[in-house]
């Protein structure tokens, strides 16, 4: 069978008696130019007619857009590989990103940014829009690259931070893992965060932690706080120093899944049971955490759902439409399972 020859935009522009190029500006809608309404309807219906689809790389050219967007990830790339909270969030991103025709370009910054560092990234790559995961508090570039009306979404809990931004309500979350453990008869709860404090998800979590023990008149003691750096072997090492106390927790919340899978590696290491001697609340509910010995108890955050709700404000910043809101919160929810000795 004999392969259907594709329409070009010649022919269209023959049969609209208009040029090549009135046709790529009208069908691209490239603002600027003054057609009349009769000659856009002419090539509409021309197109129509022969089924012509315009080229995506002529699409790009006549539009000036790329249809790139570009995931930048503030996190060391070792970090990345050991948590799988990001590539959940990459799964909602790229769903979304595919069904509105665009690619997505991954790139990291695993420090503080040099200045001009992503501008820089928006030109090498090539990108019309940018989404920002696990952004840093000190970070002053970031500000910059708003300021300077590039379209930027920023996906963490950063409520205080200018322009847009998506992500769960990480203060919540370690508040109700903080008062799961207190409800359970825990006063001596640990606690191990998944990053450092520059990181605003890392310290949203220990913020709630702090102020949960607080209210309920605990005192917060800082030998039991230790500090995890988004991997399991982390979460093994933090758990190691907090065993050594003379007066060791009899709970732990961890403030990601993943570095609670090494912080509960080193409790059965040390002879101890779970949840009978170390309870242990995490946050996440990765795929991974139902499989844990004993399964993990958690906070869930719908990080493909953080992912797709991202997306969807930088499209409609590229677009040139403001969203309905600037910061948009992902609920949590407790999911109870055998590590903190509560009845799922």
């Amino acid at each position: 069978m004999a392969k259907k020859k594709r329409v070009t935009s010649q022919q269209v522009a023959e049969r609209a008696g208009v040029s090549r190029t009135t046709v790529s500006l009208i069908l691209n809608r490239v603002p600027g130019p003054n057609f009349t309404e009769e000659t856009r309807q002419r090539v509409f219906k021309a197109a129509e007619e022969l089924g012509y689809v315009p080229h995506e790389a002529a699409r790009s050219l006549a539009s000036g857009k790329t249809r790139n967007i570009g995931l930048i990830i503030c996190q060391p790339r070792d970090q990345f590989l050991s948590d799988a909270f990001i590539p959940n969030v990459i799964y909602g991103i790229n769903e979304l990103a595919t069904e509105h025709g665009f690619n997505m370009l991954i790139d990291w910054v695993e420090d503080v940014a040099q200045p001009g560092t992503y501008e820089k990234l928006t030109l090498a790559r090539k990108i019309d829009g940018i989404i920002l995961a696990l952004p840093r508090s000190d970070d002053e570039e970031i500000t910059k690259l708003i300021d300077d009306g590039f379209p930027v979404v920023l996906l963490g809990n950063t409520l205080d931070t200018p322009g847009y931004a998506v992500g769960s309500d990480d203060y919540e979350a370690a508040c109700k893992a903080t008062e799961h453990l207190i409800n359970l008869g825990h006063k001596r709860i640990g606690c191990i965060t998944n990053g450092a404090p520059a990181y605003l998800v890392a310290s949203e979590r220990l913020r709630g932690y702090c102020e949960v023990l607080e209210a309920k008149g605990i005192i917060v003691d800082e030998q039991l706080i230790s500090y995890g750096a988004f991997t399991p072997e982390s979460g093994y090492q933090a758990m190691q120093s907090l065993l050594t106390l003379n007066d060791r927790p009899t709970a732990v919340f961890v403030a990601s899944d993943a570095v609670a899978f090494g912080a509960m590696t080193a409790i059965h290491e040390h002879g101890l049971r779970i949840p009978q001697d170390v309870a242990v609340v995490g946050i996440d509910d990765i795929a991974m955490a139902r499989y844990a010995t004993p399964p993990l108890t958690t906070i869930r955050l719908s990080a493909p759902e953080q992912g797709r709700q991202a997306m969807a404000m930088l499209v409609a910043l590229m677009e040139g439409n403001k969203p309905p809101e600037s910061k948009r919160l992902i609920k949590t929810e407790l999911i109870i399972r055998q590590s903190c000795g509560a009845k799922s």
